[in-house]
């Protein structure tokens, strides 16, 4: 694996879905680059929102890509393609509704799970190996139609869960954070479980 040089996050563009469960990754982002004094710059070129961060003493790309979740691969291939980079010095952080709501999953490879946005990183940039920071989001409510699930994950959080879930950002960050600056495994053996 080598060095993670671009952090995505991952979520939808548009302001009806900026509290989503679906945009938990471009919080995580956000908080990276509140944190770091970055500022957001629109880049056509990637269809991202970009900036740069500092951690331990390396620099990294944050991106939010203004595709919608199902087409972040385009934005993805293209970062990677302009900077240079191999799928393995990407690290994107992602909502999981496999996983209760807060919990995290660090992993350095994996597959997409049925999340669309990982299944078109994979499509785009010819490789599932590449690291992820999976959030918690929960499940609908059992007897949902089948349709329930993408209504869900486009839902905002209940009241209940925020407190879950500001932690959960805050840790999501820090796993990040750590995997910049002492590696995956390091990340893994601190933020899992």
């Amino acid at each position: 694996m080598g060095d993670i040089r671009l952090v995505v996050g991952l979520g939808n563009p548009g302001r009806e879905y900026e509290t989503s469960r679906h945009n938990i990754g471009f919080r995580v982002v956000d908080k990276l680059a509140a944190d770091a004094g970055g500022r957001w710059q629109s880049k056509s070129k990637f269809e991202a929102a970009v900036t740069e961060a500092q951690f331990g003493g390396r620099t990294v790309l944050l991106a939010k890509p203004r595709t919608f979740m199902n087409a972040s691969g385009r934005s993805c291939a293209a970062l990677l393609h302009w900077h240079k980079l191999a799928p393995e010095q990407m690290l994107v952080v992602v909502d999981d509704a496999d996983l209760d709501v807060g919990r995290l999953r660090v992993r350095e490879k994996g597959s997409a799970g049925g999340h669309r946005g990982l299944f078109s990183i994979a499509q785009c940039a010819g490789s599932e190996r590449y690291p992820r920071v999976r959030i918690g989001i929960g499940r609908p409510e059992p007897g949902r139609a089948t349709d329930g699930l993408v209504d869900f994950v486009l839902s905002r959080f209940r009241e209940d869960e925020r407190a879950r879930v500001d932690e959960a950002v805050a840790r999501a960050a820090k796993a990040v954070e750590c995997a910049v600056a002492r590696g995956m495994a390091a990340a893994m053996n601190e933020f899992n479980g």
